[in-house]
């Protein structure tokens, strides 16, 4: 099933409304959708390089937009909604886990989620339910999603269509790798400052 819509969310890349589909799927992704919108991203941005960075901004806003829903979703209707979808992943039993995350971290669990593929819709969802100042979860999230989306749309920029099987093939690493480089920087910034 997840292999059929993978697929039909592709074909979207090939229709005058891609763009449109882009931003939906950013959207509901950032709440409820288990597809990553990269894999429209990267198509769109391969079919026509030179509208990488537009293609990465409108993901990132269609995230944006839907991590606020995500957001609401945890602080007005976790029992009804919120719940429901947090079980549909299987993370029930982590969200004393995730609440301890923020509570420890704040902006640095949003942000990690926001780039990595833990599923952001757990984190905009939690954020919501746990109360997390919703300045901060909006910045997180601005910054992460922005880094991740922009980082895809500007390889393509620069490499082109040959960069999308290295992108597809090592994303997890790469994610990782940027989170880890992120970390340290703040650490040294931090020690010496």
């Amino acid at each position: 099933m997840l292999r059929r819509l993978y697929s039909w969310i592709l074909h979207w890349a090939e229709t005058p409304y891609g763009t449109w589909a882009l931003f939906l799927l950013a959207f509901c992704e950032s709440s409820f959708f288990p597809i990553p919108p990269d894999v429209l991203l990267i198509a769109l941005s391969v079919s026509i390089p030179k509208k990488s960075f537009k293609y990465a901004l409108i993901c990132t806003a269609g995230s944006l937009v839907g991590g606020c829903l995500g957001y609401l979703i945890g602080w007005q209707f976790m029992v009804s909604i919120g719940e429901k979808i947090i079980q549909i992943y299987g993370l029930t039993h982590k969200m004393q886990y995730i609440k301890d995350l923020y509570m420890q971290y704040d902006a640095w669990a949003i942000g990690i989620a926001g780039f990595t593929p833990i599923p952001y819709k757990v984190f905009t969802i939690s954020a919501g339910a746990f109360d997390i100042n919703f300045a901060v979860f909006l910045i997180a999230s601005a910054v992460s999603r922005a880094a991740r989306f922009f980082l895809v749309g500007g390889l393509i920029y620069i490499f082109g269509p040959k960069i999308q099987a290295f992108i597809d093939k090592h994303f997890n690493i790469l994610a990782i790798a940027f989170v880890v480089l992120l970390v340290a920087g703040f650490a040294i910034i931090k020690s010496f400052f």
